[in-house]
């Protein structure tokens, strides 16, 4: 049989020594500066989705994917910039706004078909800024959580030898 000894410590659950509200506060901000960034993302992916859908732009069948489609997201509108660049350099003759003459009257065509991939391409570049701000705003979420819980939760415990009996 063996016999347990007493212990040789005792332990002391004492208060934090120094003050985590603002720690707190600011684990807070943190959750709500994400949220607002989510819902900001959102709002700007279905703005751009809108507008795009408004102009009633479909992908012709000779684009690498997606024909017959209409332009309603960063993927199609990134089709759609590619074959106009396609058409504008079969009509004229692989050349490009800038190597054209300026009395050619290809070059309009080829001006306006720049303007629509710019256009195309902002609207792609548009998605991606609203889906980082939305993936910003998770992880500013998941770290103002984690600051919080962790400032919550500041507790000290003092081991302390005990008085040999």
């Amino acid at each position: 049989m063996t016999q347990e000894l007493p212990p040789t410590t005792s332990d002391t659950i004492e208060p934090p020594a120094k003050r985590v509200g603002f720690v707190k506060a600011v684990g807070i901000l943190g959750i709500i500066a994400g949220i607002v960034l989510i819902v900001v993302g959102v709002i700007a992916w279905i703005g751009v989705t809108t507008q795009l859908t408004a102009e009633n732009i479909t992908i012709p069948d000779d684009a690498m994917a997606f024909q017959g489609q209409q332009v309603t997201g960063p993927l199609t509108a990134y089709v759609q910039a590619d074959i106009i660049n396609q058409h504008a350099l079969a009509a004229s003759d692989g050349k490009t706004y800038a190597e054209l003459d300026q009395d050619d009257p290809v070059r309009t065509t080829v001006m306006q078909a720049s303007f629509l991939r710019t256009s195309l391409y902002t609207s792609v570049v548009a998605y991606g800024v609203s889906l980082f701000a939305a993936g910003m705003g998770v992880l500013s979420i998941l770290f103002g959580w984690a600051i919080h819980r962790l400032a919550s939760v500041p507790v000290v415990v003092r081991r302390t030898p005990l008085a040999a009996a």
